[in-house]
């Protein structure tokens, strides 16, 4: 199994703090960024899988998502 801090490219994160406004951005931004949306994207993700058995369903589905995401997207 990948560490968690494996699974998203650095360059993807690189150009997610570039389309924030960044003009640069420096190797141990990327880093951090990349650990913290790892954690929550995890979290969402087991908040996701819980709504879906809840629901009767193996399958996780987009609103699943969505609905688990919902604290960490409202403003």
């Amino acid at each position: 199994m990948k560490d968690l801090s494996e699974e998203l490219s650095l360059s993807a994160v690189h150009r997610i703090i570039r389309k924030a406004g960044a003009e640069r951005v420096g190797e141990d931004a990327a880093e951090e960024l990349a650990r913290v949306l790892e954690e929550l994207g995890v979290r969402i993700a087991k908040q996701a899988v819980e709504l879906s058995s809840h629901a009767g369903r193996k399958t996780v589905k987009a609103s699943d998502v969505q609905i688990a995401a919902k604290p960490f997207t409202e403003k």
